[in-house]
């Protein structure tokens, strides 16, 4: 971005006009809602003051009623001599404790004044903790955390024309102190927002990308960092007092051995899955093998499908009790517990992730390079490992880390198969829900962060040194056959075993939905689908919606985020890059604690509602759509958009005209992998749902909990036949223009 030198003093003197403006403002709403709330107060704790009986043998009962008036409301009842000296009956001490240490000042002579005239007398001053604990024999931890108001309120004789006594009343300040914070943080906001929009408009010479950055920040600062920031405050925070208690207890002997557990799996999963990825994309993408959509869409299938549900058919089939493993096998001795199970159920569950990444690269690759190399007689095994390998690796990569970090962050199979292997991302989801430590919970996922960020380093900084540029122009539709007749057939029948494999899985799902109870009885019945189909009709209804809602608006912010962090310089970019590329290293349970603990609090109070699920979702996700999307452009020449500048299209034309068509492959990728697991997200989402806002996925797992499989099989397969109709209609509507077709010839 190119930013003018000229506009500076426009943009210090508009600034500081909007400033003056927003303090008249802030400054006469306070006052008139501080005059308002003083008047409400003072009139609620007088009403309830004008309550007190004449018989002072019920003033106890009488106190007792102020928190059904007053939330956390503290009294002190005070009766009167002859000499209208006060002096304190019964009610709460620590205010008794107060009265006597300040009943001599002149405040407090002042109020007596005013209460002998029948005047209730608000104290000048808010009190809190500190004020309180420093009275003498007051015990600190039955003293509230937040400001109290403090009143001294006449209570009138049976005439009403004289008093009885007074009442020293105590009640919280924190509402007015709430509002008072929200409006001060509101004009600051506002004056930043003012500052920032007005001095891209008078600064920079592109203004649209100028606001896209500031746009992309603004989602990075609001929706990963500052969420982020609540929990990493939170484990130094126990009791409202700084402590490193929580992080000792992180950096424990068994939660290092569980991280590397993590790591150890992730590492594991993530090199067989973008192995068998790659040879899925290859087949479909390079080859001139048939049925390339069927296959495609069954390789998809584990995405669909809620992320425990493989692990469940994975048990019901070779578990201890399985139906292979113990009723046609009879096996003794085999497990399917520990690192072995895992690997083997993340990678069917994850590899279709680096499948769609791949794909979308293999199908961009201009193969004029590699038709180049045959033409000079280079063998086919050359011409793939010294071409078409090399331009691939930057997708190969992405797709490595995206499976990585998934692996990490994933709790739901490893809770279900790691039998005696320990899991950091377990161990994080126990300590929150078992033990309702939330604090250590965000410690140990945090230490998730640590390698996921390590590896986006690396990949990062490879792709860096590589040029991989292969767009140029109109790019050539014809592509020659690498595959040899045996290697294509070799790849065919791995694909084929893969997906048989798959098939398998799922049957056992949908054959599940039409028995009574899996490995007890397996009488058919239909009853599984009018039950869940009733019971969960309003989830299905909520999760469709949602997920349709984010889809969109997370496919289109990924492609432009994608084309500024490749093709723009600015500063701050690797900074926004990361915060970016941060969410799909936090694990599900962190990114609902966090946003729970962000907004669940004024200015943006979204707990509850549907828009904190669909933030959660574009947030989640946006990773994958700018991994993939910056991938595809960096195999597009970048003189292609320059041109199209040159010729007077502003960046928004070159966004919708030339670069959403060329990497038209990795933005269906971004939205189906959205639409997709924001249908089949858990993690996050349980700490998110509202009855309102019910998640089929959560509908899932707690008929699977309860042991009702066929419930549980009737909404899983209503989800992947949804989401497969979803996949045709996005087809449909998205038309392809043909830029990255290829004709094979062999």
């Amino acid at each position: 971005m190119i930013i003018k030198k000229k506009g500076i003093k426009k943009l210090i003197a508009a600034s500081l006009i909007f400033a003056a403006f927003g303090i008249w403002v802030y400054t006469s709403l306070l006052g008139s809602y501080r005059k308002y709330s003083s008047g409400s107060s003072i009139k609620e704790v007088s009403l309830f003051a004008r309550t007190a009986p004449s018989d002072q043998s019920y003033i106890d009962l009488w106190m007792l009623g102020l928190n059904d008036v007053i939330e956390d409301g503290r009294i002190l009842y005070l009766t009167r001599d002859e000499n209208f000296n006060f002096f304190p009956v019964t009610g709460d001490p620590v205010l008794r404790a107060l009265w006597e240490s300040n009943k001599d000042s002149s405040e407090y002579k002042e109020a007596l004044l005013s209460v002998y005239y029948l005047l209730p007398f608000s104290f000048s001053r808010n009190l809190g903790r500190t004020d309180f604990t420093s009275l003498p024999g007051i015990d600190p931890s039955g003293i509230p955390p937040y400001l109290m108001k403090i009143y001294l309120l006449p209570i009138p004789d049976d005439t009403g024309f004289d008093i009885s006594g007074a009442a020293f009343m105590a009640v919280p300040a924190e509402s007015t102190l709430v509002f008072e914070r929200l409006l001060r943080n509101l004009f600051i906001l506002a004056w930043i927002l003012f500052t920032i929009i007005f001095a891209v408009a008078v600064l920079s010479r592109d203004p649209i990308t100028s606001y896209s950055v500031v746009f992309l920040f603004g989602i990075a600062i609001a929706f990963v960092a500052y969420p982020l920031l609540e929990s990493f405050r939170l484990t130094f925070v126990q009791g409202g007092n700084f402590t490193l208690d929580v992080w000792k207890e992180a950096f424990r002997p068994r939660n290092l051995q569980a991280l590397w557990g993590s790591i150890q799996l992730g590492m594991l999963t993530a090199t067989v899955s973008t192995l068998i990825g790659f040879a899925f994309a290859f087949l479909i993408e390079r080859t001139g093998v048939k049925a390339k959509k069927l296959i495609g869409s069954l390789a998809t299938m584990p995405v669909i499908s809620p992320p425990f549900s493989l692990s469940l058919s994975v048990i019901l089939l070779f578990g201890n009790n399985g139906l292979i493993t113990n009723q046609l096998l009879k096996l003794q001795n085999f497990t399917i517990y520990g690192l072995g199970g895992l690997v083997m159920v993340q990678t069917i569950g994850m590899f279709p992730i680096a499948f769609m990444s791949i794909s979308s690269i293999l199908k961009s690759i201009d193969s004029t390079m590699e038709d180049a190399a045959l033409d000079l007689r280079a063998t086919r095994l050359k011409t793939f490992f010294s071409i078409t390998l090399p331009l691939s690796l930057p997708g190969i990569l992405s797709a490595w880390l995206l499976v990585f970090s998934n692996s990490l962050a994933d709790f739901a199979n490893p809770l279900l198969l790691a039998g005696s292997y320990r899991v950091l991302s377990v161990e994080a989801y126990i300590i929150v829900t078992g033990r309702s430590n939330l604090g250590g919970g965000a410690a140990l996922s945090l230490l998730l962060l640590m390698p996921t960020l390590t590896a986006f380093f690396i990949q990062r900084y490879w792709v860096g040194k590589k040029s991989v540029v292969t767009v140029t122009g109109k790019p050539s539709n014809r592509l020659a056959e690498l595959a040899t007749k045996p290697v294509r057939i070799a790849l065919t029948v791995f694909v084929g075993l893969c997906l048989a494999f798959i098939l398998s899985l799922y049957g056992t799902i949908v054959a599940g939905c039409f028995v009574k109870a899996w490995g007890i009885d397996y009488t058919f019945t239909l009853s599984n689908f009018n039950e869940a189909l009733s019971r969960g009709w309003q989830s299905i209804s909520n999760t469709v919606t949602l997920a349709a809602a984010a889809t969109p608006i997370a496919g289109i912010i990924a492609m432009a985020a994608a084309l500024i962090i490749v093709r723009q310089t600015f500063f701050g970019k690797r900074v926004l890059e990361v915060l970016l590329m941060t969410p799909f290293a936090i694990p599900g349970t962190l990114m609902g604690i966090s946003y729970i603990l962000a907004y669940n609090k004024p200015p943006l109070l979204l707990v509850g509602t549907a828009a904190i699920i669909v933030i959660n979702y574009i947030v989640r996700e946006l990773p994958v759509g700018l991994e993939t999307g910056a991938a595809n452009l960096r195999q597009i020449d970048k003189s292609i958009e320059e041109a199209a500048q040159d010729l007077g299209a502003d960046m928004s034309k070159v966004f919708t005209s030339i670069v959403l068509p060329l990497i038209r492959p990795s933005f269906l990728t971004s939205m189906s992998y959205t639409f997709v697991r924001s249908m089949t997200a858990v993690s996050a989402v349980i700490f998110l749902i509202s009855a309102r806002w019910y998640h089929l996925t959560v509908q899932i797992y707690n008929f699977s909990e309860n042991l009702r499989f066929g419930l549980a099989s009737v909404l899983s397969t209503v989800l992947i036949i949804i989401v497969f109709s979803v996949f045709g209609l996005m087809q449909i509507l998205v038309r392809d223009r043909g830029m990255t077709e290829k004709t094979i010839s062999r």
